[in-house]
């Protein structure tokens, strides 16, 4: 079967069978839902009929009520009142043996009355109703019964019409049947008198014996099922209880036959559109296929610029312009792949530059932070470093947050302390997987958290001058001790587009973490050789290279600002015995311990310095001769007043008591020289003058010879001694 034949006929089944199902299907249901209106129509139209018939028997009722209530003088004047309004056609009192005088008004219609609240009987016969009426019983105020009220309403074509109007439906009324007990006689205004007879309503007899008139006489209460008689949908209303009169409500039956035909019609003159439609398409249909199998075979060989011609607006050329999309997104996904691909390399070599081109750690920092946003889509991060010092996580850069205080999160505490603290990736949502979030902490919805891994601590240098605790005596930490489990945490909040960040996000942070850490370990380092570079080792004070730039700072500073400088020199008094006699560990002690005091008896805003060997100069701003010679004899004091303990040459040997003491000269710029070097020249031979006092004492500089400064630190000055600049640390003997 070739591919023509197959769409043909694929074609044909496909259309004619769903046509001529829903052709069936179609009529089946239009017709039910025809008759199901039918009988809803009808159904409404006989509550209306009921509700209306209850409410004019509610009305002649309180008609008769109010005849029975009135004196019986009265009672036909109040009686054509009635009649006159149109509230009742007729009244009728009927007296019992004589008791009440009988009254009928003028043109009552004649009987037979449908009673409102009589039952019906088959016995009576056929007849057609006149009228419907409701009845009263006349009571003396004895409780003697002495007649009959009756209040009527004529049953005529306008009645009918009125309510055929009301329900929308068309309204006969049978011959009913004539009253046995409850029945209305021919009531008379005079005993035997018959009343005048009004004009019948026309009616159709239909309650032939064993008809539905019939059975519902026989059983008041039962309403019989619409039926198709004549054309007609039909449905039986009484007489029952509430219902006295015998009617027919009836609508017109929807037609079929004419359905039937209709969907016939159409369904031949589908099948005829559809063979020629099939016939055409499969001709169509199998022309374009060659060409687009062609092309998917140039794809497949990766010619992604292969296109086919889009012939018609059908299913094939859908498909060929469906094809030619296909191709054209799948190439710019390529060269998007491509590109995004190149970006990648950008970003990444942009990170290089960074991680290469600076030390600058918050620079750094932030470019790792923004590479990160933008490869997973975050909101917000944030950058924490620990100290641990403190225990804590402190915020070093943001992006995306609001503008606040730095963020610090005591380490273990929180979702950003607990992750530093564990060493441990997360992420998740807040609502569902916690932790309580810490004061400061950044609010989130989402977030993935990533810490950057921990430099392992080195052992503590257990030295002559340590306490085995990574201290030195008189320096700086070498290294604290209980460092948490990062050294810092990367954290991304709230991902754009999505409920939360997944799998392959996370392992992207660590990615970034990792370069993180080795930034911030780089930085580190090379922050720890700067500090190196400008702090001497043994004591943590500045060294001689720090000592040629501040002093020249400073007094550049004080020359502008007109202030003071005081430049302390000292000198540690018969160092070389110290060093011969204990050995070079102990003076190593020594050097460490004087710097400590020193440091502990300046300002935080005086500088000090190891100018070499056991030579140091303290600068003191903003300080004139007598504060500078202070804080001289305060440092001679701090060394005199407690001799320092260094260890015994020998394994066994027992820490040795050292008496130690310093000598101090005082300079003051500009009072002792106009230059960084004049005045420490001035400083270093005040000092010896202290020395030739006897030593352990300070001495102030003489008043320099006023000069013209041709730079405040000169070239001379790199090359020569004491007074000029570098030299090398003097130990001579006896100093």
């Amino acid at each position: 079967m070739t591919l023509r034949t197959r769409l043909t006929t694929a074609f044909l089944v496909v259309v004619l069978g769903p046509v001529l199902i829903g052709a069936i299907v179609m009529g089946t249901i239009t017709t039910a839902i025809s008759r199901d209106r039918a009988d809803e129509r009808l159904d409404l139209a006989a509550a209306t009929v009921r509700n209306s018939i209850g409410a004019l028997c509610g009305q002649l009722t309180a008609v008769a009520e109010a005849i029975a209530a009135t004196p019986e003088a009265d009672r036909p004047a109040l009686a054509d009142r009635f009649v006159l309004r149109g509230i009742a056609s007729g009244v009728h009192v009927e007296p019992v043996d004589g008791l009440a005088e009988g009254l009928t008004t003028a043109e009552s219609p004649p009987p037979p009355w449908a009673d409102c609240s009589g039952r019906p009987s088959v016995e009576a016969g056929p007849a057609a109703y006149e009228a419907i009426a409701a009845r009263v019983e006349l009571v003396r105020a004895d409780g003697t019964a002495v007649g009959t009220v009756w209040a009527a309403r004529t049953v005529d074509e306008d009645f009918l019409q009125q309510l055929a109007d009301a329900t929308g439906v068309e309204i006969t009324l049978l011959s009913g049947s004539g009253r046995s007990e409850q029945g209305v006689g021919r009531p008379t205004a005079d005993p035997g008198a018959p009343l005048n007879p009004t004009p019948t309503a026309e009616t159709v007899d239909l309650s032939e014996p064993g008809g539905d008139t019939e059975a519902m006489l026989k059983d008041p209460g039962a309403h019989a099922a619409a039926v198709i008689e004549a054309g007609m949908v039909t449905i039986d209303l009484g007489p029952a209880d509430g219902s006295p009169l015998p009617l027919v409500l009836s609508v017109p039956n929807p037609g079929a036959a004419g359905r039937y035909a209709m969907l016939a019609a159409v369904v031949l003159a589908t099948a005829a559109i559809a063979v020629l439609a099939a016939l055409w398409l499969a001709r169509t249909t199998t022309e374009p296929l060659v060409a687009l199998a062609a092309a998917a075979d140039r794809v497949a060989d990766g010619d992604l610029g292969a296109r086919v011609p889009v012939v018609g607006d059908d299913e094939v050329g859908r498909l060929a312009g469906a094809f030619n999309r296909m191709t054209g997104e799948l190439q710019s996904y390529v060269e998007a792949l491509t590109a995004s691909r190149d970006q990648l390399r950008g970003h990444l070599g942009v990170l290089g530059d960074t991680l290469s081109s600076t030390h600058d750690l918050n620079r750094i920092l932030q470019v790792i932070l923004q590479t990160a946003r933008h490869a997973t889509g975050a909101r917000a991060g944030i950058v924490l470093l620990a100290d641990p010092a403190t225990g804590t996580l402190l915020g070093q850069c943001t992006e995306g947050l609001p503008d606040a205080d730095p963020v610090r999160v005591p380490i273990g505490e929180g979702l950003l302390g607990s992750v530093a603290a564990t060493g441990s990736p997360v992420r998740g949502r807040i609502d569902r997987d916690g932790p309580m979030l810490r004061a400061g902490e950044p609010e989130c919805r989402t977030y993935v958290v990533v810490p950057f891994a921990a430099v392992p601590s080195p052992p503590p240098v257990a030295t002559a001058f340590s306490g085995g605790d990574g201290v030195l005596r008189g320096g700086s930490p070498l290294w604290p001790a209980g460092l948490p489990a990062a050294s810092g945490v990367l954290a991304l909040y709230d991902r754009i587009g999505r409920d939360e960040f997944d799998a392959g996000d996370l392992d992207t942070l660590r990615t970034f973490a990792g370069q993180a850490a080795v930034a911030v370990d780089n930085v580190r380092v090379h922050e720890e050789a700067q500090r190196l570079s400008v702090t001497d080792p043994l004591t943590g004070l500045f060294n001689y290279r720090s000592l040629r730039d501040c002093i020249r700072r400073e007094v550049e500073r004080a020359h502008r600002f007109g202030r003071r400088l005081s430049v302390l020199a000292l000198d540690l008094d018969k160092f070389k015995e110290i060093n011969d006699s204990y050995g070079h560990a102990a003076g190593d002690v020594v050097l460490a311990e004087f710097a400590r005091r020193i440091r502990h008896e300046i300002r935080e805003v005086d500088l000090a310095f190891r100018h070499g060997g056991e030579e140091f100069v303290v600068l003191l701003p903003e300080t004139d001769a007598v504060g500078g010679s202070t804080v001289a004899e305060r440092l001679c004091t701090a060394l005199r007043a407690a001799p320092i303990v260094v260890p015994a040459r020998g394994p066994e040997g027992e820490p040795i008591t050292v008496e130690v003491t310093v000598s101090i000269g005082v300079a003051v710029y500009p009072d002792h020289g106009v230059t960084s070097s004049a005045v420490l020249a001035a400083a270093d031979d005040a000092l010896y003058s202290a020395k030739a006092a006897g030593r352990n004492t300070h001495r102030v500089a003489r008043d320099a010879e006023e000069e013209i400064p041709t730079s405040y630190f000169t070239a001379d000055t790199a090359a020569s001694g004491v007074a000029g600049g570098t030299h090398t640390p003097r130990q001579g003997p006896g100093r």
